[in-house]
């Protein structure tokens, strides 16, 4: 049993090897999280996926015309806007809770308000609507997307940067496609993908800041 003296004895390095066979310990029950047989399936399904759409986009530009009418304007955009009035209150109460869902309702908020943006711009050329679509666009969705994505992104480094300290794996947090799914290590800990002295993380650090 350590009590807090002998931590403060150890050195940062002894601290981390600590931290990380702590770790290797608890840990290994999450490892049945990333299953491969499911994740290959997951593959296959979103590479099928990925060619379907493909060929159904060269099917679109051919057939489809110009101008059309809808069948129910009002109706498509009512619901979309409802759409975005529930993203906006779940993130609102995600915040004011302090959940972790949080990071999703960031994600989800600013995919529905890039679509917004899109859609607005683009079913308005050539109208006398067309200047203000763009002007939404660029001065009030798109700048609120981009503070809901960096806001999600600053949350899961957060998140991670915690998990990182507590297996004992120094130095910042590397970029986000470097880091491996927590699911899919063999031993069930989080290893680091930036090897330590290699300037790597510090790189990657900076530049996503």
């Amino acid at each position: 049993m350590f009590d807090e003296a002998e931590l403060r004895r150890m050195s940062p390095k002894e601290r981390a090897k600590l931290m990380q066979a702590l770790a290797c310990l608890d840990m290994p029950r999450l490892a049945n999280a990333g299953d491969p047989r499911r994740r290959r399936l997951f593959l296959i399904a979103t590479i099928v996926c990925c060619v379907v759409l493909a060929a159904w986009i060269g099917i679109l530009v051919v057939t489809l015309p110009k101008v059309y009418r809808a069948g129910d304007w009002r109706g498509a955009w009512v619901g979309f806007d409802l759409a975005e009035l529930a993203a906006f209150a779940a993130t609102a109460w995600a915040a004011w809770r302090g959940r972790q869902v949080l990071i999703m309702c960031l994600l989800v908020l600013a995919t529905l308000l890039l679509c917004d943006a899109w859609f607005d711009v683009t079913l308005d050329v050539r109208t006398s609507s067309f200047l203000f679509s763009l002007l939404s666009a660029l001065l009030i969705e798109i700048p609120l997307a981009i503070a809901a994505i960096l806001a999600a992104r600053r949350l899961l480094r957060l998140t991670i940067g915690r998990i990182r300290s507590r297996e004992g794996l120094p130095g910042p947090v590397p970029p986000l496609w470097r880091i491996p799914l927590f699911g899919y290590q063999q031993d069930g800990v989080l290893h680091d993908p930036v090897p330590p002295g290699s300037g790597q993380g510090q790189r990657g650090e900076t530049a996503l800041r």
